[in-house]
């Protein structure tokens, strides 16, 4: 002090040592990481890769650019096919999302009604989802025979034998009857979806909604559907992906053919006969495969960020 000038120091920090604990739990990740890569990244870069080059059998040829694409899109008989199997994946998706996510949530509002033996029901609608997706598919091909298959016989029991037809064998039921066969082996996981969604909602909320007289049908349209939001975004998503991506059912019950004339084809069915199949008769059918797993991917990719997008949106607003 008395005017002795006093310099004071920052105190110095010493350096911090690695943290070798911490660094070894982001090694962790690497397995899941690198199974990733190999099963899903690759792949997805491989086909695009195939997608851009002419193939002679399984021998890369000439680079094309984005030749298979035109002819993907543009070119008979593939265009047909195409923009055919593309309704039919559309319709798959409406349909399940009426039929199977329609009667999932009144499935998983009764028993979130706490309705006598909701826990056997629950475990009743999900016990199909535990075959296996070809025992279902055989199996519905025997329920749905012309000759000798249960819903033909039921119907002709009950006095409807007009409706009785070959429902596997007509190009207007054929894709309809394997949807409807779909529905029931799903519909067990979207009504899981549902009534978790049922379980998040607050019961004060719903009990606030009964003291102000809101009930039944205005109940569900003003109060549970707008709370339970996210699950029905999660279902949505899952049943766009799914139906875009329908393949084993398809080709359980009617093949690889799309048959009766191409009525079953889906997208993933004309990418199996296109790449493994040679549908096209001449050397690009890798290529031409190739390009349709690409196009798919997109559809699915694009369309179901852009739903999810719009739905979290509105969820915010």
């Amino acid at each position: 002090m008395n005017g002795t000038n006093v310099q004071l120091q920052a105190p110095k920090h010493k350096p911090k040592s690695f943290d070798w604990r911490k660094g070894f739990i982001h090694l962790f990740p690497i397995p899941a990481l690198a199974v990733f890569t190999l099963f899903i990244v690759y792949p997805i870069l491989a086909a695009f890769s195939y997608s851009l080059f002419d193939w002679q059998g399984l021998k890369k040829g000439a680079f094309l650019g984005i030749g298979n694409f035109v002819t993907l899109f543009t070119k008979e008989p593939f265009n047909t096919y195409f923009w055919n199997s593309l309704g039919h994946n559309v319709y798959y998706f409406v349909l399940e999302m009426i039929v199977m996510n329609g009667i999932a949530f009144v499935l998983a509002y009764i028993i979130f009604s706490k309705v006598k033996g909701a826990e056997l029901f629950k475990i009743a609608y999900f016990l199909p989802r535990l075959l296996s997706v070809i025992v279902v598919g055989f199996l519905w091909k025997l329920l749905l025979n012309p000759n000798f298959g249960a819903v033909n016989l039921f119907l002709k029991q009950v006095g409807l034998e007009t409706w009785a037809r070959p429902w596997l064998g007509e190009p207007v039921t054929a894709l309809t009857a394997i949807i409807l066969a779909n529905c029931w082996f799903g519909i067990g996981f979207s009504v899981l979806i549902f009534l978790a969604g049922l379980h998040s909602i607050s019961q004060e909320v719903l009990e606030a909604a009964r003291l102000d007289g809101v009930k039944g049908f205005r109940m569900i349209r003003s109060i549970v559907l707008p709370m339970m939001m996210q699950s029905v975004v999660i279902i949505t998503v899952f049943t766009f992906v799914h139906a875009f991506e329908a393949f084993e059912l398809v080709y359980a019950m009617q093949g690889s053919q799309g048959e009766p004339v191409h009525s079953t084809d889906t997208l993933a069915v004309f990418f199996y006969r296109t790449a493994f199949g040679s549908s096209s008769g001449d050397g690009t059918a890798v290529g031409l495969g190739s390009a349709l797993a690409v196009t798919l991917f997109f559809i699915i990719a694009s369309l179901s960020a852009l739903f999810m997008a719009v739905m979290k949106k509105r969820d915010i607003e």
